[in-house]
């Protein structure tokens, strides 16, 4: 019990834990039209009465804070689990171009079902988003075994970005005027108009993607110190690199049909974890890349938000600002080693 790892652990969770609840509290009282703490508790407690408050909370506020925790918290764990299948301190799903490809095929759906005046449901989203990733995957796979070095792999994961982004661009320059305001706004990355349906749809996915996550922990915890290391474990190899594959893919998905894309959560949230934790131990770093994920995205949320009130920026640009020097120093470091 008195051993100093645990009580990093501890403290660690704790830690994170109460930034979640501080920010969560931050989010649903800071806004253009503020709310006090008795205001935000009578909306939160007493919907029916509440009157503008809580039509502003659980209209507004409350669907876009729980939607940036579920799916921060899930673009970190995507990308940590990116990192352990390429064993490769820099994969995650923006720069390696998965949620390029993911934004490309929900921008081409997107299309098609405006132009015949169609509702998009939001499982249909999820799933042309997972298509895409699965195609930008598989592309990244075949130049991964070409290519055994670093540097060269993840420029070729943003050469696919790019040219993903690209075709994009000209499908949504040929889309009619009505649908490229919708297009251009999600294409930039916001929590802004997601409601509780997709809320509700975005955290069944995110949280049994995240227990599935979890029952792969032991195998990956083998997997960290080399394949030869986790076949002699009784880990069955291909198996559980595809299972990486399809866990990765469907928690890119999921946060770029709901919000686009979001750059470099997935690889800065990670290393800022193990370095608070002190560990790789998927076990513990699932739940915690969760946590890390949570914070990080609702902090840059609020900051989007606020910062230049009443504009508002882009989830991306903010969270780029925050991720980018973490990768930069990432690489400085392998460079001293």
């Amino acid at each position: 019990m008195n051993d100093p790892r645990i009580k990093r652990y501890r403290l660690s969770f704790a830690l994170l834990a109460l930034l979640l609840v501080l920010l969560l509290a931050l989010n649903a009282g800071i806004g253009s039209t503020a709310l006090g703490r008795a205001e935000l508790w009578r909306a939160l407690l007493h919907r029916e009465e509440g009157g503008m408050a809580a039509r502003i909370l659980w209209g507004i506020r409350l669907p876009r804070l729980l939607a940036a925790a579920l799916l921060g918290g899930a673009l970190a764990v995507a990308g940590y689990l990116l990192q352990t299948f390429f064993s490769n301190p820099i994969a995650g799903p923006f720069v390696l171009g998965i949620s390029s490809g993911a934004k490309l095929l929900v921008a081409l759906t997107m299309i098609g079902c405006l132009s015949r005046g169609l509702v998009m449901r939001a499982w249909v989203m999820v799933a042309a988003a997972f298509l895409g990733s699965l195609l930008c995957m598989g592309a990244i796979l075949l130049v991964a075994r070409r290519m055994r070095g670093m540097a060269m792999l993840i420029v070729c994961g943003v050469m696919i970005g790019y040219v993903c982004s690209a075709i994009t661009e000209i499908a949504v320059s040929f889309a009619e005027d009505s649908n490229i305001v919708n297009l251009h706004n999600w294409s930039m990355g916001s929590f802004a108009g997601i409601g509780w349906n997709d809320v509700g749809f975005a955290a069944l996915l995110v949280l049994l993607c995240l227990g599935w996550a979890m029952l792969l922990s032991k195998p990956m915890g083998a997997y960290q110190l080399g394949e030869g290391y986790a076949r002699n474990m009784g880990v069955n190899v291909r198996s559980f690199r595809l299972q990486l594959i399809l866990l990765s893919s469907l928690l890119a998905a999921a946060v770029t049909a709901f919000a686009g894309p979001i750059s470099f959560v997935g690889v800065a949230v990670p290393h800022l974890i193990k370095s608070l934790f002190g560990t790789a131990q998927p076990r513990r770093m699932i739940p915690a890349c969760f946590l890390g994920g949570a914070v990080f995205c609702l902090g840059c949320d609020l900051l989007a938000r606020m910062a230049f009130a009443p504009m508002e920026l882009s989830i991306s640009s903010v969270t780029a600002v925050f991720g980018a020097p973490v990768v930069i120093a990432i690489l400085l470091q392998r460079q001293k080693r």
